[in-house]
């Protein structure tokens, strides 16, 4: 009798552990889900992490998400706090283009793409070419005739920005020589345009489009494959005879590492977001243009932009 007793409390011994083991699982998400954002709050990226989160809820009722701004060095300090994060599920991040992979290139990262489980891209800003509004140049080909005649200053949001990088693309193109201007942000940028300070501005267009409207600036050029629907007037760059297109992409990462079963979970959530039609409207209200990718088709993006990015800092270090 004793030996049955021993051996059934053996059994309930050794099957504790795994049906508790089971008990956690099913319970993901244990604890809030924290999400890391590269930049300050009240920016367009924080705006989208809060945007993504009150869709969120709808499909994880019981979750709670909570943001952590960590702001500094181009998003550098906020990836790298992405990468280094703890592997329980409970910490996923923003990533924004180029400078994610621009900090990599430049050898300056403490991580890798292989740092991160991608999750998938959200949004997009395209960029533009904007003059201040009493500029003789109206289109691209007056763009770039006037920067063969002379250095034109055109200001960027920082070396190794998505302007920046640009920027180069045009340089390498068409065969001129900008003097960039790298600037602390798109205010700075704006501000430069709105006075005249600069005879051209790289940047995104979120950042302008009301001026363009109310005639304050001009932007000459989408650098997108297709116009905005909301400035239908501008014609891309490319319809102008340059190809050149860049946009600033605005994707979910989760450190590498994490239980496989809660990544399926995180992107089944997120997957379910960028569907969502509240979410997509309220997206469109905020002026933030969509462009949803898988975790599979974003990170076959950033390796491609990683690429090309290289080779603009091989030729030219920053």
């Amino acid at each position: 009798m004793m030996r049955k007793v021993m051996t059934l409390l053996l059994a309930l011994n050794l099957a504790l552990p795994l049906s508790l083991s089971s008990a956690f699982a099913a319970e993901y998400p244990s604890k809030p889900i924290k999400i890391i954002v590269p930049s300050k709050a009240g920016g367009s990226t924080d705006t989208g992490a809060r945007v993504f989160i009150k869709a969120a809820k709808k499909y994880w009722p019981d979750a709670k998400f909570v943001i952590k701004n960590v702001p500094g060095s181009g998003g550098q300090k906020g990836f790298e706090e992405i990468a280094k994060a703890k592997k329980d599920g409970h910490t996923i991040g923003m990533i924004f283009t180029t400078q994610v992979v621009a900090h990599v290139v430049a050898k300056r990262a403490r991580y890798t793409l292989d740092s991160f489980h991608v999750m998938g891209n959200v949004m997009q800003d395209p960029l533009i070419v904007a003059v201040p509004k009493d500029s003789p140049i109206t289109g691209m080909e007056d763009f770039i005739k006037e920067a063969k005649a002379r250095s034109l200053t055109t200001a960027v949001n920082g070396i190794g920005s998505d302007d920046f990088v640009a920027a180069k693309k045009l340089e390498a193109q068409t065969g001129v020589a900008f003097n960039l201007l790298p600037t602390k942000g798109s205010t700075e940028q704006k501000a430069m345009i709105l006075g005249g300070h600069v005879d051209a501005s790289i940047m995104n267009l979120s950042q302008l489009h009301s001026q363009h409207k109310a005639g304050t600036a001009r932007i000459i050029a989408i650098l997108d494959d297709n116009r905005s629907e909301i400035l239908p007037e501008v014609k891309t760059a490319t319809e102008q005879g340059f190809p050149v297109t860049m946009t600033a992409t605005r994707g979910f990462v989760a450190p590498a590492g994490v239980d496989k079963d809660k990544l399926a979970k995180l992107d089944d959530l997120l997957a379910k977001v960028q569907k969502d039609e509240e979410f997509i409207a309220e997206c469109k209200k905020d002026v933030f243009f969509l462009l949803p990718m898988s975790g599979e088709a974003y990170l076959e993006y950033l390796q491609g932009l990683q690429a090309e990015t290289q080779t603009f800092y091989d030729k030219n270090p920053w």
